[in-house]
């Protein structure tokens, strides 16, 4: 078992930034892909970003790409989500997650962490 501990979120206007961290601890991190999802209130959980055990793959979901960037660091066992050019609607609980295989779907993925509040404001 991987455990995760989210932190970085916060309120921030529309435009603005944010960059999420994920700490994790327990089996070798550099074993799993990572991947970060949301849940907004009355929404199911939906993937957001995800990177390859080694950082070379990463993929996206369409409504992000080209504004969020996700990265990791096997030294230090975290992982990143750089946010930019925040909008309303990426207003959400934001979640990691280890997988064994780089994927899109969420039920592939476990060790969930407590989640970290994004808020953006119009």
């Amino acid at each position: 078992q991987v455990q995760l501990v989210e932190s970085g979120g916060g309120l921030v206007q529309a435009g603005g930034s944010l960059r999420l961290s994920c700490a994790a601890s327990g089996r070798t991190f550099s074993n799993y892909a990572m991947g970060w999802f949301r849940q907004a209130p009355g929404k199911e959980r939906e993937f957001v970003a995800a990177v390859s055990w080694s950082g070379a793959g990463t993929v996206y979901a369409d409504s992000v790409k080209g504004r969020f960037t996700i990265s990791r660091d096997n030294a230090k066992n975290m992982v990143y989500l750089q946010m930019n050019s925040l909008k309303p609607e990426d207003t959400a609980a934001y979640y990691c997650a280890a997988s064994s295989t780089l994927t899109v779907r969420v039920r592939l993925y476990y060790d969930w962490g407590q989640g970290t509040q994004v808020t953006v404001s119009s």
